[in-house]
């Protein structure tokens, strides 16, 4: 089961929002193989000045960070980041630029 946080600059639209979440939850279904129902996101809005972000990062900066236990390959991890920057580029409209992917995998005993 990954732990799915995103982060984004506050003022987006619920479907937006929406989007997001499932474009991210689709590329663990198409790449990681996870069951369709197993699915526990986050969205965090941040006003502007908490979310401070290189100039050349637009409104639209996105921080995903995925917390899941080891033992996907690295085949498999590389489909999920480039899956999930393709699909937001498409809708709802992220630039991969603005994209930051973050994958924490804690051992297993934890």
């Amino acid at each position: 089961m990954p732990l799915i946080k995103i982060e984004i600059r506050k003022g987006k639209s619920s479907e937006y929002k929406k989007a997001i979440l499932d474009v991210v939850h689709q590329a663990l279904v198409e790449a990681i193989k996870i069951p369709d129902y197993d699915r526990f996101q986050r969205i965090y809005e941040l006003k502007k000045e908490d979310f401070e972000v290189p100039r050349d990062l637009t409104d639209n900066a996105t921080i995903i960070e995925i917390k899941m236990f080891p033992g996907h390959s690295q085949e498999a991890k590389n489909k999920l980041f480039t899956t999930i920057v393709q699909n937001l580029n498409e809708y709802p409209g992220i630039d991969g630029q603005d994209v930051l992917i973050i994958l924490l995998e804690p051992p297993m005993n934890n």
